[in-house]
């Protein structure tokens, strides 16, 4: 290695973690700048040297803060050392940049070491032809196996499944079953439950490890399996699968066929993520932003806000129109156009705080039998109450502010109005989208704040246009 090498970079890094996260979990600058001048030089052994103590999440961070040449740099220059599974902690959008400058080949090697889960994880974002090439170059099971996942729909528990489980016979003992692990080379990385399957590959029951190590070598697995089975079908939804986990306190779960037949697991690590997931997704569609990362381009991310701000654009008109119908009466007491604001952010509000609690019980399954009739009432009330409370302070304050205890009132009985209207919105314009089979998450918000708005001008104009004769 030159002398020029040590000179701008240093000597050969130990394997020391503790530089790479500051107190904020963020990685520093000084550790990256490293990383980078290796990567700049080609110091394989080096760029090695300093990855090989990170955990795969770990790398995943590291790629994200790289640029598009480092990356493919990183990945070419550690080789057979990288571990493919870091691309599963990674934005799609980052993921297809990489994968994209590597050689099916050498995709196929990577992927060839990683369970199931993860290989899907990575092939499902590929187009056919590249999938199909990558499978090619795998052995038979392990390419059919991915075929099988890869053949269920995008969010479903069979895509999530990992194919590597443990089944055993109901006749054998816990000594047979010890000494068959003990063989077995191509028993999965990590497995917390042992699955007691039929000829068929039928779920008879499952056998938890602790109970496993409790029991002696010639105790029949028959007698000590666990009956009472929680199973997830293949064809489920992912978020569906998610629920029976925190219903039931899992750490894994088998995945059966439309046969009933065992085909794979889920683990809680993919849950998680599945969870994680889901309210990214449904924060995103509250905001009317899609589905965006922060390393989409300019291009992408104006394409994805676009058409949210144009239905936007339509509800204000919508709006401007309603304001449009007093024009007279705001001509004839300017203090309406100063005070009309108030009336319609107080309602957008209120309503937003009503539609996000009843998202999330439609997103957690919550509104069961009566919770829906007291959820309504308890929403109404609320409403109402608030809409009292902000009414005197906002009357007293349109008193003291114009000298005018009319106005006052008139703001007052408009409040008291659009709160009660935007807690009602707020239920069951949700509940209305739900049963139109539309994901409350992305239209709820438009729709809400449209008839606050509308509601608060039409309310408070309309009050005052009566209260003074201005019609």
């Amino acid at each position: 290695m030159s002398s020029d090498f040590e000179t701008d970079l240093g000597p050969t890094p130990e394997m020391d973690t503790s530089a790479f996260r500051d107190a904020e979990d963020r990685i520093t600058p000084h550790w990256l700048e490293r990383l980078r001048a290796f990567l700049a030089a080609k110091r394989s052994e080096d760029v090695a040297l300093v990855m090989a103590p990170l955990h795969t999440s770990d790398v995943g961070d590291v790629l994200e803060a790289l640029d598009h040449d480092e990356r493919v740099a990183l990945v070419q220059l550690l080789g057979d050392q990288f571990d493919y599974s870091a691309l599963t902690e990674v934005d799609e959008s980052i993921r297809l940049e990489v994968m994209e400058a590597i050689p099916n080949s050498e995709i196929a090697r990577g992927v060839a070491n990683l369970d199931s889960d993860d290989a899907v994880a990575i092939l499902e974002d590929l187009d056919e032809a590249d999938q199909n090439e990558i499978l090619s170059a795998l052995p038979t099971f392990e390419r059919l196996s991915l075929k099988r996942s890869l053949d269920f729909p995008e969010d479903s528990a069979g895509r999530r499944m990992q194919t590597e489980f443990i089944a055993i016979p109901p006749f054998w003992t816990v000594g047979q079953m010890i000494d068959y692990l003990r063989a077995d080379r191509d028993l999965p990385d990590e497995f917390y439950q042992i699955y007691v399957v039929d000829a068929a590959y039928k779920v008879l029951g499952t056998l938890p490890l602790d109970r496993v190590l409790r029991s002696k070598r010639a105790t029949q697995i028959e007698s000590i399996m666990n009956t009472t089975l929680v199973l997830v079908d293949a064809a489920d939804d992912q978020e569906e699968a998610a629920r029976t986990f925190e219903r039931y306190d899992l750490v894994e779960v088998g995945v059966v066929d439309e046969n009933r037949r065992l085909v794979g697991v889920l683990t809680i690590d993919d849950m998680v993520d599945v969870i994680t997931e889901e309210a990214d997704e449904d924060i995103k569609l509250l905001a009317g932003v899609g589905d965006e990362d922060l390393s989409d381009t300019t291009v992408d991310t104006v394409r994805s806000r676009a058409p949210w701000l144009a239905i936007n654009l339509v509800t204000a008109v919508l709006v401007s129109l309603v304001i449009g119908l007093f024009n007279g009466t705001i001509e004839h007491m300017v203090e309406l156009a100063i005070l009309m604001p108030i009336v319609a952010s107080m309602g957008g509000n209120a309503g937003a705080q009503t539609m996000t609690v009843t998202v999330r019980a439609l997103a957690m399954r919550e509104l069961a039998g009566g919770r829906l009739r007291r959820l309504i009432r308890r929403e109404m009330v609320v409403g109402f109450f608030n809409g009292v409370i902000f009414a005197i302070m906002i009357g007293i304050v349109t008193w003291i502010r114009f000298g005018n205890e009319q106005l006052g009132a008139v703001i007052a009985a408009a409040m008291v109005i659009n709160m009660i209207v935007a807690g009602t919105a707020g239920i069951l314009i949700p509940l209305a989208l739900e049963r139109l089979k539309a994901d409350p998450a992305i239209a709820s918000a438009v729709f809400v704040t449209t008839i606050t708005d509308v509601v608060g001008f039409f309310a408070f104009l309309g009050i005052a246009g009566l209260w003074f004769g201005l019609f």
